[in-house]
């Protein structure tokens, strides 16, 4: 089915993301996986082709549109690349929503240049050793000391924990307020007492640097606060949808790829003879993933055009979440099986779309939390 949410000016910018991966990434991307992490030349070359800052108010530096059809392409073109390891989607919609919304004029004109361009690589530390999903268990803490806070604790599995120049925190700054003694605050490279622990070792997405990160007495100045004080719960809770919509889109993406390039080895590979495409049971495989996948796609598409109108709810993009990425897991796992022993090579790509997209069910919320919000939403 011919997709119909896109235009024009989403088509041409499509392109110029090919581009950007064939030119800048591709050719790189071996080593960054071996190295486990990317270059920072990649981020300030993704800041000249305008690929940072798409919603950013053109007077920052950025491409002063909102329209979240522009970030689901990126996302498709990264996906269908295998190039998780440089992560444009955690910087612009996750990240970038909390500085452009929340950020004061001063706040914006510091930070969103630099976050425009490439020159500030950034990252938000919510998960704890002992609190993932649950933000009741955040143990971070700020002390008010008047003219700034003191923040101590610990955060975990950070996408971006290395590179990162400044990281959104979610520290508890009401010690009774349970989730809502929360707030942000915005803890820049070089603040002592900042220190980053080793670059995690992950099954898959190797070159997405992952890292702890360690606040022992950081000094943060009041004018980082970002947001309301104790207002953190709300604006995390705004700006999850838009989050879980990028992982969807990069969950459908994904399990559709594995099925075009499945399609083709099953074509190409031989067994008693002939053709494996041939086989009957093969045949029904392949039917049952690409008619999955044209259901799911019609969802997502949906859901694409409703939050690019602003009219996208939690509970839809906790469905588009949990549904998109549970289909990928079951893609990924049905076409390495076909594939077989090849599928097990890390040469190959479905080997390698097998353990990079794993987590999908797990991070911006597992697969629990999210049927979780859509049966309270439902139940009561």
């Amino acid at each position: 089915m011919k997709r119909q949410i896109f235009t024009a000016e989403h088509d041409a910018f499509r392109e110029t993301v090919r581009t950007f991966l064939s030119k800048e990434v591709l050719p790189h991307y071996e080593q960054w996986e071996k190295d486990g992490i990317v270059s920072r030349e990649a981020w300030l070359a993704a800041g000249r082709q305008g690929l940072l800052g798409l919603a950013v108010p053109e007077e920052y530096g950025g491409g002063g549109n909102a329209d979240f059809r522009y970030s689901a392409v990126l996302a498709e073109e990264f996906t269908r690349a295998g190039t998780s390891g440089l992560a444009l989607g955690l910087h612009n919609d996750i990240v970038g929503p909390y500085l452009s919304g929340l950020a004061t004029d001063e706040q914006r004109r510091r930070w969103l240049p630099g976050f425009c361009s490439g020159r500030t690589i950034t990252a938000i530390a919510m998960t704890e050793p002992g609190a993932g999903s649950d933000l009741q268990a955040i143990r971070t803490n700020a002390e008010d000391r008047g003219d700034h806070w003191i923040l101590n604790g610990s955060k975990t599995f950070i996408s971006n924990g290395i590179l990162a120049d400044l990281v959104v925190v979610v520290a508890r700054t009401s010690p009774d307020g349970g989730a809502k003694g929360l707030s942000l605050l915005v803890v820049e490279r070089g603040a002592p007492g900042f220190e980053r622990g080793r670059n995690l070792d992950k099954i898959g997405q190797k070159s997405q640097d992952t890292a702890e990160l360690f606040f022992n007495d950081v000094r943060v100045p009041k004018e980082n606060l970002l947001g309301e004080r104790d207002g953190a719960f709300i604006h995390l809770m705004t700006n999850l949808a838009q989050e879980r919509m990028a992982i969807a889109v990069a969950g459908i993406a994904a399990a559709e790829h594995l099925v075009e390039i499945t399609t083709e080895y099953v074509k190409e590979r031989e067994a008693f003879g002939r053709p494996l495409s041939k086989l009957q049971h093969i045949r029904f495989e392949i039917a049952e993933m690409a008619t999955e996948c044209a259901v799911t796609r019609s969802f997502i598409d949906r859901c694409i055009v409703d939050h690019a109108a602003g009219g996208l709810d939690a509970v839809h993009a906790s469905m588009a979440k949990w549904w998109a990425t549970e289909l990928q897991k079951r893609v990924a796992d049905r076409c390495l099986q076909l594939h077989g022993g090849y599928g097990y090579m890390t040469e190959y790509r479905v080997a390698k779309a097998f353990t990079d997209g794993r987590i999908q069910t797990i991070y911006g919320g597992t697969t629990e939390i999210m049927k979780e919000i859509i049966g309270r939403s439902l139940l009561g």
